[in-house]
């Protein structure tokens, strides 16, 4: 049976087919839809975790347990578990363990660019990097037999254009394969990485490298394809279909397993070839390992190590070596920069924010947007959990140097789960006078709202205990817990400006439910009255993207777009917005 499948959507259908029966991980773009799209079966026991790590350990206990499991993260959720993966290289698996990291070359959702191929290298494990969905679909299997063969955790690396580009895919729905094992225990000097138990270990993970190097030499998915000789290539992932866009005819070494190395087939493969290009994305991951092989190849001289690669940009590196042929692939689309949605409760928060003049240290999630004019109200945004420590060593440093400006942290409720607690526990345990705002939205907004343990909605629907902020919060030792709307400026200003100021840590709970969480409610929309506009400007200072400037010079609030949230008229200073009368729409 034939489907049309992106990659994330193949990796499901691989984890069902090849028996996995548990699997977990944390949202995130580009990796999000593996787990949303294996908790649709119902025969694997799928969850979100709080993060990364929780979601690769609990994955590690149904390995042990004797069940295949799976992780699946993106490429910064795998810093996150990587404390786990080091040692888990050294312990080892039982039953079959995959952990499914997703790159994000040119940073569409994401904060840095890292290679998450460099964990393989790091961790000693092997690294599996499928071109297409028909391979992230078929690489399972072979990360499953590989892991239980050599006793490892295979690392299967996607991209985002892989991730999120859909071919078709041959699938068997009605095949499932399972494996299950009696379950692991008793076995200390395996799984207990006391030094004496690990420095064992340690001697076992070079053996097993040693033998994975043979098994890369033989496994067809590292392959040459042989063609014209007056150059070759050798690439990996979605680099190899652009490659072939552009030198179909060449000879080219195509590798899906990329750590370790096959390293007789890539002598067999350079030794008939005068000129050896690597086309890869990123880190020169494959030319380095190359290059300690004494093989000389040309790859980061003429490729970007930066952003995505694509045909037209591997022409250009080839014809600064002679190569000639033009391939147009690309339009220039017009720009369109990302904006909150009109009507999100961070638009009027950040308001006043701005207005009060606060330096706002914050964290990864939609609100990052409010750093881009005209907000210009968030000052850091660097990982998750860091804008509760950084306001702490903020506040530490104006007060060394004797300044008095207004510090305040921000977080989402989903990220506060992730990894705000523990810095929040700290800023207490040191005293530091900051209040922090934990944005309650109801849910992980940034990926499509998806359930947390603030929400007691589990990945597969089902209600599970709520975690209580303010409850919470105070057993950690915050004698001052405030909640208040969103929606309500002048609630919002009042209390932020108390609290900014207080000279004990506080926590602020800011509600107003994500819009993908409302959905459903019918409202008025708004409108200007021009007779009454001053030209102020002001409600373009919201940036919300129903109000825009008219062509009349004034500004004008989209009715198709307009949620009827409020925030713009409750921030005109001459009455010059009002609900739309008998215009009700649903969000």
């Amino acid at each position: 049976m034939m489907n049309f499948l992106s990659g994330n959507e193949a990796i499901a259908a691989g984890a069902y087919e090849f028996g996995v029966s548990f699997a977990a991980g944390y949202p995130g773009t580009p990796s999000t839809e593996i787990l949303e799209t294996i908790s649709q079966y119902p025969e694997i026991d799928s969850q979100w975790a709080v993060n990364e790590k929780v979601a690769l350990d609990v994955a590690i206990g149904a390995s042990l347990g004797g069940i295949r499991s799976l992780a699946a993260m993106k490429h910064v959720g795998l810093n996150v578990a990587s404390d786990t993966l080091m040692t888990l290289s050294y312990t080892g698996v039982h039953a079959g363990l995959i952990v499914v990291t997703v790159d994000d070359p040119n940073m569409n959702s994401s904060q840095n660019e890292q290679d998450n191929r460099n964990y393989a290298k790091f961790a000693k494990i092997p690294l599996l990097e499928p071109s297409d969905s028909q391979e992230a679909k078929d690489f399972i299997r072979l990360a499953l037999r590989i892991s239980e063969s050599f006793d490892t955790p295979v690392l299967l690396r996607l991209t985002a254009r892989v991730a999120h580009s859909k071919t078709v895919v041959k699938i068997n729905p009605k095949t499932r394969k399972v494996k299950r094992m009696n379950p692991c225990d008793g076995d200390s000097a395996k799984y207990v990485m006391i030094p004496s138990n690990a420095k064992k270990r340690r001697i076992f993970v070079d053996q097993r490298s040693d033998r994975l190097k043979r098994f890369s030499d033989k496994t067809p998915v590292n392959r040459i394809e042989w063609g014209e000789k007056n150059f070759g290539i050798i690439t990996s992932g979605i680099s190899y279909h652009y490659t072939m866009e552009v030198c179909p005819d060449q000879s080219i070494l195509k590798l899906g397993m990329t750590y370790p190395l096959p390293t007789e087939k890539i002598k067999e493969f350079t030794k008939a070839l005068k000129n050896v290009y690597v086309i890869e994305e990123l880190d020169p991951f494959l030319q380095e390992q190359l290059g300690s092989m004494g093989i000389k190849t040309t790859g980061k001289e003429v490729f970007p190590s930066t952003g995505e690669l694509s045909p037209d940009i591997i022409c250009r590196g080839l014809s600064k070596k002679g190569f000639q042929k033009t391939i147009t692939t690309r339009r220039k689309w017009p720009f369109r920069a990302p904006l909150l949605c009109a009507g999100c409760s961070y638009l009027g928060l950040f308001y006043i924010l701005k207005k009060l003049g606060m330096i706002v240290l914050g964290d990864i999630g939609c609100y990052s947007l409010c750093a881009q004019p005209p907000l210009s109200a968030l000052h850091t945004c660097i990982s998750m959990g860091s804008g509760i420590g950084i306001a702490q060593g903020y506040k530490k440093a104006l007060k060394q140097n004797g300044q008095k400006k207004k510090v305040i942290a921000v977080i989402g409720d989903s990220t506060f789960i992730h990894s705000g607690i523990t810095p929040l526990i700290d800023l207490i345990y040191n005293k530091e006078p900051v209040s922090v705002i934990i944005l309650d939205n109801g849910g992980t907004a940034m990926t499509g709202c998806q359930g947390h343990p603030g929400t007691g909605i589990t990945l597969k629907n089902g209600e599970s205990p709520k975690v209580n902020y303010e409850q919470l919060v105070k057993s950690l030792g915050i004698k001052r817990v405030i909640e208040m709307n969103s929606y309500n400026l002048g609630e919002v200003r009042t209390i932020i400006k108390k609290e900014s100021v207080c000279q004990k840590p506080s926590v602020i709970i800011a509600k107003g439910l994500c819009l993908l969480v409302a959905k459903g409610n019918q409202y008025e929309s708004f409108k200007i009255i021009p007779s009454r506009c001053t030209k102020c400007g002001e409600c373009l200072l919201l940036s919300c993207p129903a109000i825009a400037m008219g062509r009349n010079q004034y500004p004008r609030i989209d009715e198709k777009l307009c949620t009827g949230c409020s925030l713009c008229q409750q921030i005109c200073m001459v009455q010059a917005i009002e609900e739309t009368q008998g215009v009700q729409k649903i969000c």
